[in-house]
């Protein structure tokens, strides 16, 4: 099995059918909050759950009640950052106790259970989640005279 590494670092993600891998390239003068990685993380996440019906858990997960569906992480440059992630929505789920051992670091919201107890998949299609997104969460550039961003609304729900 390939082993590949993010760029934005993290754990250990068994990728193949039924994730769905995403990538958001945002300039941070879309919105001066986006220069605190903690506050872009939940505006960033906030319209990604909103839009997809989860909460955010922990620093940077999105969850289906108390599992986690998706997993994501930031890396940043100097006038930008990218926000990238994958999305279980058909994953064959116990591939990844198979392939993966329970990591040695775990957020708070885990307590503690295996791989099987605490990952789901999102309860809809790739169709429907590429949908909603695009529907919802469109960034579009604010240079243009359009402010889809709607940063502002974006809710965060924490609970480590």
């Amino acid at each position: 099995m390939p082993v590949i590494r993010r760029c934005s670092g993290g754990g250990a993600v068994l990728i193949g059918p039924g994730c769905l891998n995403y990538a958001l390239i945002v300039p941070y003068d879309w919105d001066p909050r986006l220069l605190s990685v903690r506050t872009s993380m939940c505006l960033l996440l906030g319209r990604l759950a909103r839009a997809l019906g989860l909460e955010i858990r922990g620093d940077s997960d999105l969850a289906l009640g108390d599992r986690k569906v998706s997993g994501n992480a930031q890396r940043r440059g100097r006038d930008a950052l990218l926000l990238h992630g994958t999305i279980l929505y058909d994953f064959d789920l116990p591939l990844i106790a198979r392939h993966l051992p329970e990591p040695a670091r775990q957020p708070a919201w885990r307590r503690g259970r295996t791989h099987s107890q605490f990952l789901a998949n999102a309860g809809m299609s790739r169709s429907e989640i590429e949908l909603k997104i695009d529907l919802q969460c469109k960034l579009e550039d604010p240079h243009r005279g359009t402010n889809a961003t709607d940063l502002a609304d974006a809710r965060c729900v924490r609970d480590y």
